[in-house]
């Protein structure tokens, strides 16, 4: 694995994992930990010398609690602090092998090309400067009078001509630096690729066929290039994209990508708990215990054949995730569960969970709306007896109707300031308190008529 990501691992001790999980998410101090250690792990097991490295597996963790708790944002932040390739894919998308619908080994090739895409952006980073000057001077080449080009590649160095050719080009770069030619218009020559759109149906990964279908195609068919008149600006993006193109190794790129996703790709599995239940009775199981029976090589670990070569799972981390009301993870296939080791339960959450959800994580619902209002010259400000309020009431709907957990804030708070948003460019005030009675003037009667709560919150 790369060393600056090992570096960057061994910084993140399970403690400090936690601390940043604290940022965004509240409670669910056990699930926190559990990833905490096996994020952990993922360093540890790079640091093993020897062949005893390969035969150290992953502790899959499968998370079971109510929609709505944290389930999905814990594994989408852990893989933001760990700069892993990580994708989030829902257990109910899949079919089994030989019906319509997405294979399970596709969440194996995304996640790669979601790896390649990431190794390939720090590349372009890295040679940014390098591809700035080289389409800069494609630009200049473009944008002098033909007169002076001719000057600059036929007469000797030493001419007078020549030096002031020179001196006009760099005069000319001087003003494009400064901003001066962003007006100018200049024909470039882009290329545009144009290939057939075929349409596959077909069992066993045939979509990764569909992907192909494109590079058979530009083999076949060379790159036709088409004038385009942009601005200045535009140009030199343009060609500063083609200079990074041509810079960067996509061999060294696609290998790295997928050392990455072998050493570090973690798969997200949400909704594990649509697929767990007794076998179908009527007919085909496509999309229970078929589905199970498929996804349980890829955990094992097995080679997935993708656009890039064959990719490795043995030491993919699998995080699964399931509100459970229906099953439990014991109704999953025992091959299955042995595969998930690490079991953690969540915390339905109460009002005062709700309050601390309103008010702590750093992107918490009530700095967003302040910050959106901000832009129209508004000061929202929530009152400690308001922010009560918005829980309370969030948390009373929950019980009343169905449970969505943190989620329900959301349509709460829509609700409670729907006319504030609507009106605001042309809001008489400019300074807002949401105070408990202005709450409860607004969502009181909704609350108490349990039907229109139902429908409205």
């Amino acid at each position: 694995m790369n060393k600056e990501i090992l570096k960057e691992l061994e910084s993140l001790t399970p403690k400090q994992i936690v601390a940043e999980l604290d940022k965004y998410i509240i409670g669910q101090d056990e699930a926190k930990k559990m990833v905490a250690i096996a994020m952990r792990n993922r360093w540890r097991r790079q640091m093993v010398e020897g062949e005893l490295r390969e035969e150290i597996m992953p502790n899959n963790i499968i998370m079971i609690g109510p929609t709505g708790v944290g389930k999905t944002e814990i594994a989408r932040r852990l893989a933001n602090l760990a700069n892993a390739p990580f994708i989030k894919v829902e257990a109910s998308k899949f079919t089994e092998i030989g019906y319509v619908g997405r294979d399970v080994e596709s969440m194996v090739r995304d996640l790669t090309d979601l790896s390649v895409s990431m190794v390939k952006k720090e590349r372009q980073e890295i040679i940014a400067g390098k591809a700035r000057k080289v389409a800069e001077e494609r630009l200049l080449d473009l944008l002098l009078p033909s007169s002076v080009k001719k000057k600059l590649s036929h007469l000797p160095e030493n001419d007078e001509s020549s030096d002031k050719s020179l001196l006009a080009r760099k005069k000319l770069h001087k003003q494009l630096l400064e901003g001066k030619l962003d007006k100018r218009s200049v024909d470039i020559d882009v290329t545009s690729h144009r290939f057939p759109v075929v349409e596959i149906f077909s069992p066993m990964g045939m979509e990764e066929l569909g992907v192909n279908m494109q590079d058979m195609f530009s083999g076949m068919m060379p790159s036709k290039t088409k004038k385009r008149r942009v601005t200045v600006p535009e140009a030199l993006d343009v060609l500063e994209a083609e200079e990074a193109n041509k810079l960067i190794d996509m061999e060294e790129v696609i290998g790295e990508a997928v050392k990455r996703v072998e050493n570090s790709g973690m798969i997200f599995v949400d909704e594990i708990d649509k697929i767990a239940g007794e076998k179908s009775k009527t007919g085909p199981d496509v999309s229970r215990e078929g589905v199970q029976r498929d996804i349980l090589p890829i955990v094992e670990g097995t080679n997935v054949m993708t656009k890039y070569g064959l990719v490795k799972t043995d030491h993919v981390l699998f995080i699964a995730a399931g509100a459970f009301h229906m099953s439990k993870p014991a109704d999953l296939i025992p091959e299955l569960q042995g595969r998930f080791p690490i079991r953690v339960e969540l915390n339905a959450l109460k009002d005062t969970d709700f309050t601390r959800i309103l008010t702590e994580p750093e992107n918490a619902l009530i700095k967003q709306y302040a910050a959106l209002m901000k832009t129209e010259g508004i000061d929202l400000f929530f009152e400690k007896s308001g922010v009560e309020e918005i829980a309370k009431i969030a948390f009373e709907v929950n019980s009343k109707t169905e449970n969505i957990g943190a989620r329900r804030l959301q349509t709460v708070m829509t609700k409670l300031l729907e006319n504030i948003l609507y009106e605001a460019p042309d809001y008489p005030k400019k300074k807002i308190r949401i105070t408990k009675k202005f709450v409860r003037e607004i969502l009181d009667g909704i609350v108490k008529d349990k039907d229109l709560s139902r429908y409205i919150l």
